[in-house]
């Protein structure tokens, strides 16, 4: 059976050579934070380190079937998320350092993989971090240095031909040591759905920038903060320019990140 396996010396050390790498990974139990059907996240130990390991274990043909009547492309094992990783690494985007990954099989509905990353530093989720900027406002430096960040994430994605399609604010992690230190700096996380083209197309860009409209919605932020996303996330010295000839994109984005509000509030 076709097997693709990529291994740090720091993770091939806790398995034993004498058998079945693959096997043995796959077979790893911890904490688990999150199961679906064909999909497991977990946090494990190795010796004295942590890590979090993503199990897929196939997600068969009525999964796929329905993903292709959606006309969306299914996620068939870790490789959407380990190649996106290893383009964000090189772009300047936090995310978790990933030391190992693994496939086995060719039948799609079968395809077992792993994709094992080490564990980040303390840290907060931003949907936790901002859930009551309502009541209690940040201070207007890390309010904006926070836009100023995802917008540049947001930027890198999309110029570089990735798209998230999960693009929310709970899917940033903020460092807390080095928000006490008054610096932002965020790891982007849970790319498994990712795609990685040589250019994106304007459709995936706006349902990513309709995700972070939708999910920041409730945190209060004014139409002023909304204004300094979009000058940011172009890159230019001057909104009137952006918004004289984009206007109906960014409408099309609100327009989508306001019917994604609607539906979860149902």
């Amino acid at each position: 059976m076709k097997t693709t396996l990529t291994l740090t010396p720091e993770l091939e050390k806790h398995f034993s050579k004498s058998s079945d790498c693959f096997e043995q990974i796959m077979a790893k139990t911890g904490e688990v934070y999150r199961e679906l059907e064909g999909r497991r996240t977990q946090r494990v130990f190795l010796g004295e380190n942590a890590y979090f390991i993503k199990q897929h274990f196939g997600v068969g043909w009525k999964e796929i079937f329905k993903n292709l009547l959606q006309l969306r492309l299914p996620v068939l094992s870790a490789k959407n998320e380990w190649l996106a990783l290893s383009c964000l690494q090189k772009l300047s985007v936090c995310i978790p350092e990933v030391i190992g990954y693994g496939r086995r099989g060719v039948n799609p509905a079968k395809m077992q993989s792993f994709l094992i990353t080490r564990e980040l530093p303390k840290n907060i989720s931003l949907e936790d971090f901002c859930k009551h900027w309502r009541q209690c406002a940040p201070s207007f430096t890390v309010k904006q240095r926070l836009i100023k960040e995802i917008a540049r994430i947001a930027r890198t994605l999309h110029v570089n031909g990735i798209n998230h399609r999960d693009f929310y604010i709970c899917h940033f992690l903020l460092d807390i040591e080095e928000l006490l230190k008054s610096q932002v700096k965020l790891y982007l996380i849970d790319l498994h759905r990712a795609e990685v083209r040589y250019r994106t197309p304007k459709r995936w860009v706006i349902k990513d920038l309709a995700g972070l409209y939708f999910s920041s919605k409730d945190i209060g932020l004014t139409k002023r903060d909304l204004l300094r996303f979009i000058l940011e996330y172009r890159n230019k010295s001057s909104l009137k320019d952006i918004l004289d000839k984009e206007s109906t994109f960014w409408f099309k984005v609100k327009k989508r990140g306001e019917t994604l509000y609607r539906k979860h509030e149902q």
